[in-house]
């Protein structure tokens, strides 16, 4: 473990929540990291464990101790890419069900980075760290369909505007369960983490802001097919959206309940428009609904037939 003793000295540094002082004093780390160590134990002041709502005092004696960083090589790997565009800026491709989009802990190959280190080289933007070269949004493990990548960093900085500005056209198929009386309707409900599940999301009064529009395209016995326009872009929105209104995802096995057969949600993200970086036209993408979906839907319509 790396050791960090720090002390208040200055009454500028007094008063303020532990928690909010480490992450100014050492911002290498974010302020939940340190939320983290705290709540296990990592951080000592005067000797003694606190809470992360502690509030700092002149003369503190501050101990943080850190587990040093692990180097991680993320190796390209020769994974087949459905690419649906490519262009010197960016790549669309069509993720496939299961496949994780960058490593992460448990996850160190197979995941869509590692095929596209391979596919592209050194062509892709670095901003996002060696763990996300080219990564500029994502779409969840289980989620299919459209995932935009940036080739460079000028084009990283470009769509990651277009994003924050929500100018970036994203529109998603899914299957929920129940049936609607309205042909469509928006959800403007703010999302945070769970206070109850911190692995999880959930719509929560000091959340984000978070915008899903939706538009039922046909019913079934028990559940239908709907298409998804998202104005934001929060973690697990649609997921989290539709369970808040009753309709949870088919399958989801977090925000609503798993399905035999079905690995997790009925969600495909269908079609993705954005500006090309470098010639601002505008260029839109579809990705096929996959053949698990297609078959649901088959099965869906000959049982109201």
């Amino acid at each position: 473990m790396d050791e960090y003793n720090l002390s208040i000295e200055d009454i500028s540094d007094s008063g303020i929540r532990i928690d909010k002082y480490l992450a100014t004093a050492l911002p290498e780390k974010s302020r939940s990291y340190y939320q983290k160590a705290i709540d296990s134990g990592f951080v000592l002041v005067n000797g003694k464990q606190v809470k992360s709502k502690y509030q700092t005092c002149i003369g503190d004696e501050i101990v943080l101790s850190i587990e040093p960083v692990k180097e991680i090589n993320i190796e390209p790997e020769d994974i087949p890419l459905d690419i649906l565009y490519e262009d010197e800026d960016v790549i669309v491709v069509n993720k496939p069900k299961g496949m994780v989009v960058h490593p992460a802990p448990g996850h160190y190959s197979g995941t869509l980075v590692n095929a596209l280190m391979f596919h592209c080289r050194d062509s892709l933007s670095g901003i996002n760290g060696e763990i996300r070269p080219g990564i500029v949004h994502r779409i969840d493990m289980n989620t299919t369909g459209s995932l935009l990548v940036c080739k460079n960093d000028k084009a990283h900085n470009d769509i990651a505007s277009q994003i924050k500005v929500h100018s970036i056209n994203r529109i998603y198929n899914g299957i929920v369960l129940g049936n609607f009386k309205e042909d469509s309707g928006t959800i403007d409900a703010p999302i945070g983490r769970n206070p109850k599940d911190r692995k999880k999301m959930a719509v929560v009064n000091d959340g984000r802001e978070a915008i899903t529009h939706f538009q039922v395209l046909e019913q079934f016995k028990g559940c239908s097919f709907v298409q998804f326009k998202l104005e934001t872009g929060r973690t697990h929105q649609i997921r989290v959206h539709m369970a808040h209104i009753g309709h949870p995802l088919l399958g989801d096995d977090v925000y609503g309940k798993s399905v035999k057969n079905l690995i997790g949600q009925t969600l495909h993200a269908k079609t993705i428009g954005f500006i090309q970086p470098t010639t601002k036209e505008y260029v839109e993408v579809d990705a096929p609904l996959p053949d698990y979906f297609e078959k649901l839907l088959t099965k869906y319509r000959k049982e109201i037939n």
